[in-house]
């Protein structure tokens, strides 16, 4: 028989769009007592759970509870549960994870519109408002911080104009919920999703998700249906309204998640754990020092970016404080760069997707690996790797830029 031996964990600084560092706090609840699922210590960390996220999202919603699986998990448990066969769903795509929500949505036999604009940009809100205006969608579903991009889009005039018109707005928030401001109910969002793995600074395997009555209204309309329990007057308006996936069904997983613990699946126990002590980190912490600190690590390392004399990808202005894209210098194999980090100084960061490939780099500032030291190895990493490239670079500049924004910090603190 083989021997298979115990597998060799490396140390790694994860300074990509996630997974990201996760907290040692976070591991040590992980490795807590397993409890059943209907054990009532258990189902009080759930209650905690909820209450926590609504605090994190920022809402008075009823509904805040993570899907078992990834980000796309709660992403397709969204758009599942609302999009029937024929709804018109606008998607305005500006990066990679636009065209993940087109897919979904032609999955579930949504007639798809989108608009698009150049990667790196974001759309002026009146641009998206009016062709809302013109389609009259029933969901929009868009990405509020495209990591693919580093660019984070506006929503408050989104949300607005959505509620007027009464369509439904879904976000995908999973790069940006923990470390930037997420205003669920003052932007006026209907659905919102995160995930575990980025700001949140817990394993990647749960998706937080939050919906107002508006989405569980229309859930609700077609639970109607599927149990027989629908009128005449209900089955003509709610013709064909049936949830096609059964896992990813949230009126399913409401009552689940609600005091009358209808079972539906196993609860994946020790990753409630982790994101209860991570909820309760970010909580701890503070929400505005927790976006503070995000944007003075943001600062640190695109100052020291352009200190060495690299440049930014995108506009600056509409930039997300989690992720820093780097434009790739001319002649430089980007993909070489990132194996040396990895290889000599067991730093990760990232590549990107489609028209950027190759193009640019992406670096991570999110939850736990948003740290001072963090931010000084990667530009120290990165310099000395550019130069064994062969690159001219400014050399010794990168780290001084960094260290004099952490300096003013301190005066002002």
């Amino acid at each position: 028989m083989m021997k298979i031996n115990q597998p060799y964990i490396p140390m790694r600084t994860i300074m990509t769009p996630g997974p990201v560092e996760v907290d040692p706090r976070v591991l040590r609840a992980m490795g807590t007592p397993i409890l059943g699922q209907f054990d009532p210590a258990f189902t009080n960390i759930m209650n905690e759970v909820m209450e926590m996220l609504k605090q994190v999202f920022k809402t008075k919603n009823r509904w805040a509870f993570p899907v078992d699986g990834t980000s796309r998990a709660g992403i397709e448990a969204v758009l599942a549960s609302l999009i029937e066969k024929g709804d018109k769903v606008l998607i305005p795509i500006y990066g990679r994870f636009g065209h993940l929500l087109t897919e979904i949505s032609e999955r579930y036999g949504a007639e798809i519109h989108t608009l698009e604009c150049p990667w790196g940009e974001v759309f002026e809100p009146k641009m998206i408002i009016e062709e809302i205006k013109k389609i009259r969608p029933k969901i929009v579903a868009i990405v509020h911080g495209e990591t693919s991009t580093g660019c984070m889009q506006p929503l408050e005039e989104i949300g607005k104009a959505c509620r007027e018109l009464d369509t439904l707005l879904v976000v995908d928030a999973v790069a940006s919920l923990g470390g930037t401001n997420v205003d669920v109910d003052g932007w006026f969002l209907d659905a919102v999703i995160g995930g575990t793995q980025k700001c949140l600074s817990a394993p990647s395997g749960m998706a937080p998700i939050t919906y107002n009555e508006r989405v569980e209204k229309v859930i609700l309309s077609r639970k109607k249906v599927e149990r027989g329990i629908a009128t005449d007057k209900d089955l003509h308006t709610f013709a064909h309204r049936s949830i096609i996936s059964n896992y990813f069904d949230l009126s399913q997983l409401q009552d689940y998640w609600s005091e009358r613990r209808l079972n539906h699946h196993t609860e994946a126990t020790s990753m409630i754990y982790a994101l209860h002590e991570g909820l309760r980190l970010i909580l701890e912490e503070g929400l505005e020092e927790r976006f503070t600190r995000h944007k003075l690590h943001e600062q640190a390392l695109a100052n020291g970016i352009e200190a060495m004399g690299l440049k930014l990808f995108g506009n600056r202005q509409s930039k997300i404080p989690t992720v820093t894209c780097v434009t790739v210098p001319d002649g430089v194999d980007a993909d070489i760069v990132r194996q040396q980090l990895l290889q000599e100084f067991g730093i990760e960061i990232a590549g990107s997707f489609g028209p950027l490939q190759g193009k640019i780099w992406r670096i991570g500032t999110m939850g736990h690996s948003c740290r001072k030291e963090n931010v000084l190895f990667v530009l120290a990493g990165l310099e000395a790797v550019l130069i064994r490239q062969g690159v001219n670079v400014n050399r010794g500049e990168a780290v001084q830029a960094a260290l004099d924004v952490y300096s003013k910090y301190a005066m002002t603190v």
